[in-house]
């Protein structure tokens, strides 16, 4: 079957003929109809990931499909079920062996290229904003890098538990399509002073930042006392190093989340978290924004557009197209 590959560190991934899974007894096989791109995908390409899989490895770290064959001891799934899933790498390629507890079933009425870019954006968002933040209604969501894959999910997730969203992204497009998901307040990243900006404006209770510096700091020092910091990623390249002072003096709460992380330890979060997404989908609470649907042979400019960040929500690929 036809695969994405990557075979070295700091190597771009090419297209390679590799021999088709066959599931384990734990295990389902899914014809691949999409697959979702991941900022993580550019990260593990040059072995800066949490996780570092051994090589070669097929990427794509989440995608949907259709079950075509299941394991001796899988008996919650059947051939012929619609499901999406997380494995972390595999996804791109024609065919891909998933263990049965990371798959989820799927409305008839979600297509394939919406499901493929689901579960780690929309499960990030609300996992932090609810479980791990207990963002209240009424309080003030600031989102860094808002009209980013993830950081568009916390918008849209964070008006719908009933918060004031500020937006922060670059340029005029990317903010009107965090205002078209429900932000209150949109500015700006380009020369913007965001201390003023959010003093301004009262402060905020709750910062959810997926860029990291340089907005980072003066984020955290414009939350509110008994603020929280929400520590998603670092497209920006900068890691945060907070002064443990400005924590101690405003009674700050900084939380880190590893969404993945929560398969091996808590599965049972990530179980009730998707059953509450996949509700508020089904009553339009929801809905997925993909900027870009390629075809398989454009995977490289797929992920091309998540490093230039030229995208907006998700890039899918659509290895059905």
């Amino acid at each position: 079957m036809r695969a994405f590959v990557l075979e070295a560190i700091d190597s771009p991934a090419a297209f390679r003929e590799i021999a088709a899974p066959t599931p384990g007894p734990d295990e389902v096989l899914i014809d691949v109809a999409a697959c979702g791109l991941n900022f993580a995908d550019l990260l593990m390409q040059r072995g800066k990931y949490q996780e570092r899989p051994a090589l070669p490895m097929t990427m794509g770290m989440e995608f949907a499909g259709t079950i075509t064959a299941i394991g001796d001891k899988v008996t919650d799934l059947r051939p012929g079920m619609r499901v999406a899933a997380f494995t972390g790498q595999g996804g791109l390629a024609q065919q891909a062996v998933c263990a049965a507890q990371r798959c989820v079933p799927l409305p008839d009425a979600m297509p394939f290229t919406e499901a493929a870019g689901f579960l780690v954006a929309y499960g990030t968002s609300h996992l932090v904003l609810d479980h791990r933040a207990h963002l209240a209604p009424g309080e003030t969501l600031l989102v860094l890098g808002a009209a980013g894959g993830v950081g568009l999910t916390a918008v849209e997730i964070g008006k719908a538990m009933g918060a004031r969203v500020i937006a922060v992204a670059r340029g005029a497009d990317k903010l009107a399509i965090a205002k078209a998901k429900g932000a209150d307040i949109c500015l700006d990243s380009d020369g913007l002073d965001l201390r003023s900006e959010l003093k301004a404006l009262g402060g905020v209770d709750v910062v959810y930042d997926a860029i990291g510096e340089p907005l980072a700091t003066p984020a955290l020092r414009a939350l509110r006392p008994e603020g929280r910091f929400l520590a998603i990623g670092f497209a920006g390249g900068e890691v945060p190093q907070f002064p443990a002072n400005i924590l101690l003096v405003k009674n700050l709460t900084v939380i880190g989340l590893y969404w993945g992380g929560y398969l091996t330890f808590a599965p049972d979060k990530l179980t009730g978290s998707l059953a509450t997404l996949l509700n508020w989908y089904g009553e339009g609470k929801i809905v997925p924004h993909q900027s870009h649907i390629l075809p398989f042979a454009q995977t490289a400019e797929g992920l091309e557009l998540l490093r230039s960040r030229k995208s907006t929500g998700k890039v899918v690929i659509d290895l059905l197209a």
